[in-house]
């Protein structure tokens, strides 16, 4: 199956009601194409084409076994660690479906996949390399359109470690008005220059790379988190236990409300056993229909 992702945005906004300043209401470049999904093993993948990367990247989404008629369900981003569909550092969608979470908590689970490193910002001069731009002008309307998905922030948790850590926090953090809630296990947080790990690749140049440090997106948001209910989960440890604490001495003095465990060593890698309880976390956190939170 092929299609323009112009027509798919348009029809996501029309059935989920979204508004213009909505990421899913944002129509992609006519030029994105969709191919698919394939089936395997319970994962669909979809192969997308976007100006926002260098070639085709697949979308790999997991849905709960049973699918309710008229039921919207959260959608949990899988944010990957590396280029691709996972090696080294093992697959996120992979440890979601061991773990069952799509089933447990009534998750839409989706990875996107990346064909430069992940670091989830748009380059300042290769529009082929614009990480942020694809997750929300392409990813987001695709699943929304063709999937049971509840469009609208609460609906649109994140999860990541190391790089993807970073840039779950770094996309809740710049898109408070998109994301709802945000996990990051063993991220290099207080990283302070685009130096290290494969940064310059994607930041390019240090002034871009202020627009997505963390320590200064949660001084810059701070007004708007402090006094509503905790939206952030920051966890360790493997490499960056340092890091993980800084940042949350970082976000206890800003007042920002956050669930914080740096207290269990674990291999730096998806499938360790941190991610099941980063999951349960976030959704410990969900919006109750009583304002209180709560899983469901």
């Amino acid at each position: 199956m092929h299609a323009t992702l112009l027509g798919i945005a348009m029809l996501a906004a029309a059935a989920t009601g979204a508004t213009a300043g909505d990421a899913s209401a944002r129509p992609a470049p006519a030029e994105t194409t969709v191919e698919g999904p394939t089936a395997r093993d319970g994962i669909l993948t979809y192969t997308v084409t976007s100006r926002y990367l260098k070639g085709p990247n697949p979308v790999e989404v997991l849905l709960p076994d049973r699918i309710e008629a008229g039921k919207r369900y959260p959608v949990l981003y899988i944010l990957p660690v590396e280029p691709g569909t996972g090696g080294r550092w093992g697959s996120g969608i992979g440890e979601a479906r061991r773990t069952n979470v799509h089933n447990t908590f009534g998750l839409v689970c989706v990875a996107p996949a990346f064909d430069t490193t992940p670091w989830y910002a748009d380059h300042p001069t290769d529009p082929a390399v614009r990480h942020e731009s694809y997750l929300l002008k392409v990813v987001l309307p695709l699943v929304e359109a063709r999937h049971p998905a509840l469009a609208r922030p609460e609906g649109r948790l994140l999860v990541g470690f190391s790089k993807s850590g970073w840039g779950a926090f770094s996309l809740l953090l710049r898109h408070a008005d998109v994301f709802g809630r945000a996990a990051a296990w063993d991220a290099p947080m207080m990283e302070q220059a685009p130096t290290k790990f494969g940064m310059a690749e994607v930041f390019g140049t240090q002034e871009n790379f202020e627009r997505y440090r963390i320590t200064a997106l949660v001084e810059r948001q701070a007004g708007l988190l402090k006094d509503g209910a905790a939206r952030l989960v920051l966890l360790g440890y493997g490499n960056f236990r340092t890091p993980t604490e800084g940042l949350h001495r970082r976000m206890l003095a800003l007042g920002i409300p956050h669930v914080y465990d740096n207290a269990t060593e674990r291999r730096h890698h998806w499938e360790s056993g941190w991610f099941a309880g980063a999951v349960r976390r976030l959704m410990e956190l969900a919006p109750a229909p009583d304002g209180k939170t709560g899983a469901p």
